[in-house]
């Protein structure tokens, strides 16, 4: 008889629900996407010959990355997560579902910066979707260049992400879905377009992460949008 797997519990690996991200962190990361080691990561990445194409931006708990790892089995997809407690508790999830299901394979984290570091792991063009959820609302106008949807920000995001490759946003914050709202709709090379009814990410934005599911516990309101990336318009 096989011995039970046991999974993590949220309560061994608790931490401040907010880091300043501009403050000096120490962070293992490559020099260039191209000396990234995802093997380390991914357990069959190798032999795939694939890249990786999603990532989490602030990816909490990993709850989305849990739900969208076995309705995308053949996308590698990433969680990007600043806290060290938080990502060594996503880490050791996955470890954990990998042992009840090879379905997992295909997903993990990496504690690093985003705002700083996101280019360094990703080249022109390689992701296909980029997720934004529940982002920290940083409240105060003096914190608001914490944000992680800013106009410097999203030239990188822009940069990683292919032509005709989404961004998802979602906040239960008003002013902070409306500040996302803004910045990518007056960025020139993104505009806001509805959800495809056939697209299964789309579909558990909401209801897949753990800030989501307070939410909805509570009886909240979240908000969503989601943007495509377009080609320069000032490009010859």
């Amino acid at each position: 008889m096989m011995a039970k797997v046991k999974h993590p519990k949220k309560r061994n690996y608790r931490q401040r629900a907010h880091s300043n991200p501009l403050s000096d962190h120490s962070f293992d990361y490559p020099v260039s996407p191209g000396t990234m080691d995802w093997t380390k990561l991914y357990p069959e990445f190798a032999a795939s010959h694939n890249e990786v194409k999603f990532c989490d931006v602030g990816c909490g708990y990993g709850g989305l990355l849990v739900t969208l790892s076995p309705l995308f089995p053949d996308k590698y997809m990433v969680g990007f997560e600043i806290r060290v407690k938080v990502s060594d508790y996503v880490n050791d999830r996955f470890l954990a579902l990998r042992q009840d299901n090879e379905v997992y394979n295909n997903a993990g984290v990496i504690r690093t910066n985003a705002m700083k570091y996101l280019p360094n792991f990703f080249k022109k063009g390689q992701l296909e979707k980029i997720f934004i959820l529940y982002p920290d609302p940083h409240f105060k106008r003096c914190k608001h260049k914490w944000r992680i949807v800013s106009e410097g920000l999203l030239a990188e995001y822009a940069h990683v992400l292919q032509v005709g490759g989404l961004v998802y946003t979602v906040s239960d914050v008003k002013e902070v879905h409306d500040w996302m709202v803004h910045h990518f709709s007056t960025f020139p090379l993104f505009e806001r377009c509805e959800p495809d009814p056939e697209d299964k990410a789309a579909q558990v934005l909401i209801g897949s992460t753990e800030e989501g599911k307070k939410v909805l516990r509570n009886k909240g309101e979240s908000w969503t949008a989601i943007f495509r990336r377009i080609d320069d318009p000032h490009a010859s």
